[in-house]
């Protein structure tokens, strides 16, 4: 059996999260036209058949990551960190551009190439392991050049172009890189050779594939592909889970995904959600009673805050009359429904935070990493007390 982390890069709105979720064939991240709507790494597990004389069985490990973009918060230098975490175990790496915008790249020969790996490196601290003191350095040097001025002698306070830097990035990489050529459905053919010829220059890519993950066109051929580079290995995960995120996460995301849809533009990036209260219903043990009527499903009832930065963007989050909160919630409901698999009861209310997008704790605390191990404490203390 073949294993192992393939991370998944790009810029902002290249579709990695579709992606994900047409590979997986579940929700796993959730998805919006909006930019930056991943802010974590999200994991999500494949397991691959083996095909007799084609391919071996496999476990592939997914890891998505937001968007590669300009910090100019500590929300976005921690979304960068998160870049670099993914990079620390990796087997391959699957770099994601959108077949229908026009990249901002320069001609990365020679020096240049050179210099933005350097930049990369020196961003990383060590060849793809970036600690956090570097990230706060290099964004703070970030927001203190105005723009259009000259790079910092480290190279990396003004990025030419967030298409470079991610380039510059890879270009260190010792793992296999594929490109990965997203949303080809929405292109003619005869504009995709060009393109590919020009990314090729870029980096010396193990493969190019184009792939559509709304028609699921070339994702057998992506998946052989990513079998046939990965290492021979034991499984890292159970073979029916999907995803390591806990549900408790995985519903924060899916009301902040309503946020994002129903609010307009500045609104959902100031928002964050923290699930306050998770009551799962009590087991029933299976009814002897025979019924045409279908038994009710359980009851999850679910109390979660929405955080924003302004008392204005409160008002637009409750709407008028409470509508626009009721809005936001329903949405969710139904999706957190899918989810769990039972009725949710869903309450919501909003708090207003200034400029918690700034507050390194307050970003730690939305990290569900941080939060199991802080739930976990808790439950241990409570056990000792009793």
């Amino acid at each position: 059996m073949k294993s192992g982390f393939v991370a998944i890069l790009g810029r902002p709105n290249v579709g990695k999260s579709t992606l994900l979720n047409a590979l997986t064939g579940e929700k796993v991240a959730i998805v919006t036209a909006k930019p930056q709507t991943t802010r974590n790494r999200v994991i999500g597990v494949v397991e691959t058949p083996a095909r007799k004389g084609k391919r071996p069985a496999a476990q592939i490990v997914f890891v998505d990551t937001p968007g590669v973009h300009k910090p100019g918060t500590q929300l976005d230098r921690r979304m960068l960190q998160e870049v670099y975490d993914a990079l620390e175990s990796r087997d391959l790496v699957l770099v994601l551009a959108d077949a229908t915008r026009r990249l901002e790249l320069e001609e990365l020969a020679g020096a240049k190439t050179e210099a933005l790996a350097t930049d990369a490196a020196a961003e990383a601290g060590t060849e793809v392991a970036l600690t956090a003191p570097a990230v706060e350095a290099d964004a703070a040097a970030s927001a203190e050049v105005p723009a259009g001025e000259g790079k910092s002698r480290r190279g990396r306070a003004n990025w030419a172009s967030e298409d470079e830097f991610l380039f510059g990035l890879i270009s260190k990489i010792d793992c296999p890189v594929f490109l990965v050529l997203t949303k080809i459905d929405l292109v003619r053919k005869e504009e995709l050779l060009p393109l590919i010829e020009r990314l090729a220059k870029q980096h010396a890519f193990a493969e190019i594939i184009p792939v559509s993950a709304r028609k699921k066109d070339g994702l057998d051929i992506l998946v052989n592909k990513i079998v046939d580079v990965l290492p021979t290995g034991e499984r890292y995960y159970p073979k029916e889970q999907y995803t390591d995120q806990p549900e408790r996460f995985m519903a924060a995301e899916l009301i902040r995904e309503s946020i994002l849809i129903d609010t307009g533009e500045e609104v959902p990036y100031a928002t964050a959600v923290v699930i306050e209260r998770w009551e799962e219903p009590e087991p029933q043990p299976p009814s002897k009673k025979k019924s045409a009527v279908p038994e009710k499903l359980p009851l999850t009832r679910i109390a979660a805050a929405i955080y924003c930065e302004r008392v204005g963007q409160k008002a637009i989050l409750i709407g008028k009359g409470g509508s626009k909160l009721k809005e936001i919630g329903t949405r969710a409901r139904k999706q957190i429904e899918v989810l769990t698999g039972t009725r949710v009861y869903l309450e919501l209310h909003v708090i207003v935070e200034p400029n918690w997008r700034e507050s390194k704790a307050f970003i730690e605390h939305l990290d569900w990493r941080n939060e199991l191990e802080r739930l976990a404490t808790e439950q241990a203390n409570k056990v000792e007390e009793e």
